[in-house]
């Protein structure tokens, strides 16, 4: 079964791996690696072809067989056919490869490095063939140990002794003739980083893409973080254009690393790149990263950069380009910053220096798009005969105001699912509606036509949304995340719930639209008496503003702006320098 995990050679090119017999020294090991890609590139699968099953004994029946004596005769045959099934799989849950890989992550579970080694070691005694998965487990927990290093000279050798190990078994997986995969170049990656050698692990990155292996931002971190700690930008930041151009995208880890070592170096375009990416990937940032800004803006580099007088007209056309909320024309004004922390009033305005936050707009294509690629994942995922027709009714009956997640408010403070809870949202909405029409409420089936829904009360009220073309029973098995979604952002309106929508489903939407328009639409609630509150969108952006006049709002993630006030770093220039710019 091990001729799975393997890959044939070509006729015409030495293998891969064979460098490991000539460089057994580990650090050569790398070096030879990234000298030699092309023979990798030579590496093919091999088909597998399995005999042919046993024909059928009983394919040679005569058609006048009596059915029921073809049935006694299968039935017959079954017993037979379940115990050598089981057999089979009994043996192949007991196989010596099988059993490894279960030792294996077990010892990955428990952070087991030396368990791991040893169970290494006996399976190279015994012969036991070792697959890419075997490996990626041992690499994993030697680089994982070997990056984790602390101050503890007893300790120290042991790590040590993690990284030799993990150079050792690389160098034996590429003698194994075993091919690597995505999580094997970035167990290496990490190893390199380990060893403090950062040009290593980006080596290792840039032969991924040459093997035909897509690199993910974990692969890249070894490089870029083992870049900014020895203080190389202009390493760091090739890195960070390598990523742009595999598509892969920056987190506030990677952004706050590069903008950290670019506010050390003086390097105030960068900062200013910085502070603009995150504004569209990050939002709002962590107190770490709020720290690293805070630092910036107090520092002399911070105080001297920038421009005294400026276009104007050119800012406000820069703005208007943007949607709102930045200019991106560089920095603005000179001398020193003022830096506080602060919160904003419910309509935006700063209680620190006064200037109002802005609602930052959508592009109407970016909405239609989103709802396209919504639908387009329901489909996949959803009965697809079943959400053609959620389609077709929301084009009959919509569009709506706002769009209820019925089954997360009928549950909010509640032992049991509250139906009146619901009604009371609902009539909230209705009147708020400037077409005095209800909302759309979203409820499973089982919501609709079971258990407390058959209460004269209860019922009564569903038959009323229902005939108001306001209530949408979404099949059984299906997911009523994907209809209120949908139906909200097709329709434009409020989407009304107080799910965080930070689940595996939503980040299949992969894009940064989502919370834009998210901070844009859903309101939430918290408990009251009678029913619930009902909290609308902000009528800012909860976003990194750069204003007119260059002063800058970062939002951090202290604080909701619904039970607690968010924490907000204001910056913005001296006063005294501010009378002189615009007097």
């Amino acid at each position: 079964m091990m001729m799975h995990h393997r890959m044939a050679l070509s006729k015409t090119s030495p293998f891969f791996f064979s460098f490991f017999r000539k460089n057994p020294s580990s650090s050569s090991l790398f070096s030879t690696f990234i000298k030699h890609p092309k023979s990798y590139t030579s590496l093919r699968p091999v088909t597998i072809h399995a005999k042919s099953p046993s024909p059928n004994p009983f394919s040679s029946m005569k058609k006048t067989t009596h059915l029921c004596t073809s049935a006694i005769l299968q039935k017959d045959q079954n017993p037979f056919v379940t115990a050598g099934h089981k057999s089979r799989k009994k043996s192949r849950r007991e196989s010596p490869e099988i059993l490894l890989r279960h030792k294996l992550d077990q010892c990955s579970k428990r952070g087991d490095l030396g368990e791991a080694l040893r169970i290494y070691d006996e399976a190279r005694r015994n012969n036991i063939p070792l697959n890419v998965h075997h490996y990626n487990v041992l690499l994993y927990l030697c680089s994982a140990r070997s990056n984790n290093r602390s101050g503890d000279s007893g300790l120290e050798s042991n790590l040590d002794l993690g990284l030799e190990k993990g150079f050792q078994i690389f160098k034996q997986m590429g003698l194994d003739n075993v091919v690597p995969n995505e999580a094997t170049f970035t167990s290496a990656a990490r190893l390199a980083a380990a060893k403090e050698d950062p040009e290593m692990a980006f080596d290792l990155v840039k032969r991924m893409k040459s093997c035909g292996i897509v690199p993910k931002l974990r692969s890249y971190g070894p490089a870029l973080f083992g870049f900014c700690k020895k203080v190389m930008p202009d390493k760091a930041f090739e890195v960070d254009a390598h990523m742009i151009e595999n598509g892969v995208l920056a987190e506030e880890e990677e952004f706050l690393a590069l903008l950290r070592l670019s506010s050390q170096e003086k390097l105030v375009e960068r900062v200013y790149e910085m502070m603009h990416r995150m504004r569209v990937a990050v939002r709002q940032v962590s107190e770490e990263t709020a720290g690293v800004v805070e630092d910036w803006f107090r520092s002399g580099s911070a105080a001297e950069v920038g421009v005294e007088k400026w276009d104007v007209e050119k800012v406000k056309e820069g703005v208007v380009k943007g949607g709102g909320g930045w200019h991106g024309q560089g920095w603005l004004g000179k001398g020193k910053w003022r830096v506080v922390r602060t919160e904003m009033e419910e309509n935006g305005v700063c209680r620190s220096c006064g200037e109002k936050l802005v609602c930052i707009d959508i592009d109407p294509r970016e909405t239609e798009n989103f709802a396209n690629s919504v639908a387009k994942l329901a489909c996949e995922r959803e009965v697809r005969a079943d959400f053609v027709k959620f389609q077709e009714w929301l084009e009959k009956h919509g569009p709506f105001d706002a769009v209820v997640d019925g089954a997360n408010l009928g549950l909010i403070n509640q032992k049991h699912f509250s139906f009146q809870q619901l009604k009371h949202v609902m009539d909230q909405l209705r009147r708020l509606s400037k077409s005095n029409r209800l909302p759309l409420v979203i409820l499973h089936r089982s919501r609709v036509f079971g258990g407390p829904a058959q209460y004269p009360n209860n019922k009564k009220l569903l038959d009323a949304w229902r005939n108001a073309g306001a209530l949408y029973a979404t099949p059984p098995g299906s997911n009523d995340d994907w209809y209120w979604l949908y139906a909200a952002v097709s329709c434009k309106c409020l989407l009304v719930t107080n799910d965080e929508m930070r689940d595996h489903l939503f980040q299949l939407l992969g894009t940064s639209f989502f919370p834009r328009w998210k901070e844009k639409h859903q309101v939430r609630l918290t408990p009251a008496r009678p029913g619930l509150n009902l909290h609308m969108p902000p009528p800012y952006s909860i976003v990194i503003q750069e204003s007119e006049r260059g002063s800058w709002h970062v939002p951090t993630v202290t604080g909701d702006d619904l039970e607690t006030p968010r924490k907000w770093v204001c910056v913005t220039r001296a006063r005294k320098n501010l009378h002189s710019i615009f007097s």
